[in-house]
């Protein structure tokens, strides 16, 4: 396992101020989007006049056998060379089967999303697949710190399944939280840093942690942790894991810097209302534009959606409203994946056994 930067700090575009400090980090230790000169996000009274709203007009809850759901087909332990299988678990939750590498992204099997399990937002339908019916895992990738994806019960979970031979990979800032539960194999990554993991005798997993627009808070200290989406890349293969993330205009940069992908997956939900969510969550136009930011290449699967109420959309919204961006945006009808709550995507690599494309990275 190894720690490297993928490109010098001072090549990147998001640039630094004095003393060398990268332009996302704070001088009091904490972290900001560096390309806002104040924090824009909503404050106190944004979020109180939101309650308001929502106790005055209600949300119907929508009916469970609405939501879309698919049948798991992983592979029983690895997937084949230049294969990608991408199982979505709900929510932000993968498991990604890439050639010989298995990762978990921002795993939530539990009922609610929530510091407590008697309160909050509770799934629709339930986890499609356990931890126990996992297939062995190398990686977990972590995007942030909030409830919806750092799930400590899931943790736990994932812990005593498979012991220290998991590797834990996170943004700065959260070594302390994992060693606290006595899990010490954690890799913190700064934007531009990237990790391998070993998969098979020689064959490594690059992780690659990338900007994203976004904030933390478990507690009440806020913006103390970093928050980040990840580029994978293995023999010849390569998913994009968007986290959770407003728009901005840092897609095509990241593209450049770790791209092309065989699979992007992307946060199309929890986006109204818009003057209060759109700092911090993409709406299906904004996510099918950062797709074409990245490279207009590979498949695309719109994640964040239909499995906690979060936010004001119907939960029905974002795949409708992502089918036409699509459409709209000219893009191949063949490359936009609905897998459905716990259905399986399976994608020959460009650069895989058998494809007749150029590898990633030419």
């Amino acid at each position: 396992m190894r720690n490297y930067r993928t490109i010098d700090s001072d090549e990147s575009e998001s640039g630094e101020v004095s003393g060398g400090r990268p332009s996302h980090h704070r001088p009091d230790g904490g972290f900001r989007a560096p390309w806002f000169e104040t924090d824009p996000h909503p404050g106190l009274l944004d979020l109180l006049r939101w309650r308001w709203q929502r106790l005055r007009s209600p949300l119907p809850a929508p009916d469970p056998a609405a939501i879309p759901r698919g049948v798991p087909d992983p592979a029983p332990r690895r997937a084949a060379p230049g294969e990608i299988r991408a199982t979505w678990l709900g929510h932000a939750s993968f498991l990604l089967q890439i050639g010989p590498a298995t990762v978990l992204t921002d795993p939530v099997f539990s009922h609610r999303a929530s510091p407590v399990s008697f309160a909050g937002p509770a799934r629709f339908v339930p986890a499609p697949l356990g931890v126990d019916a996992l297939p062995p895992v190398d990686a977990v990738v972590v995007s942030h710190d909030h409830y919806d994806h750092l799930d400590e019960a899931s943790v736990r979970g994932l812990r005593a399944r498979f012991g220290d031979a998991l590797t834990w990979i996170t943004p700065l800032g959260y070594r302390d939280w994992f060693a606290a539960r006595d899990i010490h194999r954690v890799v913190e990554l700064d934007w531009w840093e990237a990790t391998g993991v070993e998969v098979a005798p020689q064959v490594e997993l690059e992780v690659t942690a990338a900007p994203a627009q976004h904030w933390t808070r478990r507690g009440w200290a806020m913006n103390r942790r970093l928050w980040a989406s990840f580029a994978l890349r293995t023999a010849g293969a390569s998913v994009y894991f968007g986290g959770d993330s407003g728009w901005f205009d840092g897609y095509g940069e990241i593209g450049r810097r770790t791209g092309p992908f065989d699979l992007t997956l992307m946060p199309v939900g929890a986006y109204e209302p818009r003057w209060f969510m759109r700092f911090a969550h993409m709406n299906p136009e904004e996510a099918v534009r950062a797709y074409e930011a990245l490279g207009r290449r590979g498949g695309f699967v719109g994640m964040h959606w239909g499995t906690f109420r979060l936010t004001d959309e119907d939960v029905l919204e974002p795949p409708e409203r992502t089918r036409a961006a699509w459409a709209e945006a000219g893009l191949p009808d063949a490359d936009l994946h609905e897998p459905g709550i716990g259905g399986t995507v399976r994608i020959t690599a460009a650069g895989g056994p058998g494809s007749n494309g150029a590898g990633p990275r030419g």
